[in-house]
């Protein structure tokens, strides 16, 4: 039997909720899925009670729901942190509530050299104390950097300071930051080297995030997958398909107006959770429920379902411009053939010459799905077989997740 000293527990820290479409959602989904069995691993993951992106474990297979606010999933414990709806700060709020959270559970039962885990840079004033509260019961603060949320669209010009700002607090009182891009932890030596604690430069590493290849075990025929394309109204091979939240920053707006000036006779599928205020902002700009073809289709839960509807789309889009390895631009690659991409430093590093690249500017992605509406089966096939093996070679959650053992299990021992 593994004794408790040989387990390393690690305190999750940034994810709104297990099953959504965030990156850190993903992959924190996954990281507990592939290491549930693992005995010298026990993961505590915080959760969102309330509020946009909050839980619902009733949408999610496989919980145990232990009370209200704790459940378990992978073998996980997960527990739910209530935040005040007060703007943009309950981000930060959420972030310090898990924190006091977990360092009371890590108090209260005596676990030994544990690992705290903060996905994104939040809460940069408050970094120094609770790094040293962390150190104090033998634990590390590792950081997941997230890339540049500092550049995002939605903030305010204010916030945007203070995200860059809270950025260099957080890596200074980090004992590892795990870049899930190789553009991310360049620049994070560039920006930070000599600005750690005594000048030291930050310690880093380079984790990626990571995608399942196995294909979706439902076929065509299957009564789900059938109903779900008759309720949308939408054929196999028959449309371009989006998966990701619904935020500015994402490439919303550049993708439908493209779309809408196309001569395509396909749809354009937009999977996505539920923002009324940049939906009306955007049909504001747009008018885009007067195409026909622009279908936002809500969420989709069900990890095969989601997984043959890409498999079964004749493009995807990708427009994340913010961040580093994108979960969804992955998965994408792994799935769909044809790929078409925002021209970002992230992404090229991602996909290399695995798909097609388009930029912001008026008229140029609506060339292209022009030009993709007529391109050949066999180059589409082909352009597919690379992406996928592409990403068996550098992205499977398998290889991502196992790196992600071996540095948890060391920095305990």
């Amino acid at each position: 039997m593994c004794q408790e000293r040989d387990v390393q527990h690690v305190y999750c820290i940034g994810a709104k909720s297990l099953g959504a479409y965030g990156g850190y959602e993903t992959f924190i989904y996954k990281l507990t899925e592939y290491h549930q069995n693992k005995r010298n691993l026990k993961y505590h993951v915080a959760c969102k009670a309330n509020g946009n992106g909050c839980m619902d474990e009733t949408k999610v297979k496989g919980i145990n729901r232990i009370s209200a606010h704790e459940f378990e999933l992978h073998n996980a414990r997960c527990f739910k942190i209530n935040v005040p709806q007060i703007g943009s700060v309950q981000a930060i709020y959420y972030d310090l509530a898990a924190l006091m959270a977990c360092c009371k559970h890590i108090r209260k039962n005596h676990i030994p050299h544990p690992i705290v885990y903060i996905m994104a840079c939040r809460i940069g004033p408050f970094a120094g104390y609770f790094y040293r509260e962390i150190h104090k019961l033998g634990g590390s603060v590792f950081l997941n950097p997230d890339g540049h949320e500092w550049l995002r669209s939605k903030w305010h010009v204010l916030i945007r300071k203070y995200w860059k700002l809270s950025e260099q607090i957080m890596v200074k009182y980090c004992d590892l930051a795990i870049c899930d891009s190789v553009n991310i932890e360049r620049y994070i030596h560039e920006c930070y080297d000599g600005k750690g604690i005594k000048g030291q430069n930050p310690k880093t590493t380079f984790i990626a995030y990571g995608a399942d290849l196995a294909r979706s075990k439902l076929r065509d025929s299957d009564e789900k997958l059938v109903n779900w394309y008759k309720e949308k109204n939408v054929a196999k091979k028959n449309y371009y398909l989006v998966v990701g939240r619904f935020v500015p920053e994402n490439s919303f707006e550049v993708m439908i107006r493209e779309f809408m000036k196309t001569k395509s006779k396909k749809d354009f599928v937009i999977i996505t959770n539920e923002n009324s205020k940049f939906l009306n902002e955007l049909e504001k700009k747009l008018h885009f429920k007067n195409d026909k073809r622009i279908k936002f289709v809500g969420t989709v839960y069900d990890q095969e379902l989601l997984k043959k509807i890409r498999e079964n789309a004749y493009a995807y889009f990708h427009g994340h411009t913010v961040g580093g390895t994108n979960p969804s631009l992955i998965e994408a690659l792994g799935s769909t053939d044809l790929n078409l991409l925002v021209d970002v430093s992230f992404n090229k590093e991602v996909a290399k010459d695995c798909a097609m690249y388009w930029n912001q500017s008026p008229g140029i992605l609506a060339k292209m799905i022009d030009k993709a509406d007529q391109m050949k089966q066999k180059e589409i096939t082909e352009m597919g077989s690379k992406a996928k093996k592409h990403v068996a070679e550098n992205y499977t959650w398998e290889k991502i997740c196992r790196q992600y053992e071996n540095v948890f299990v060391n920095a305990g021992n």
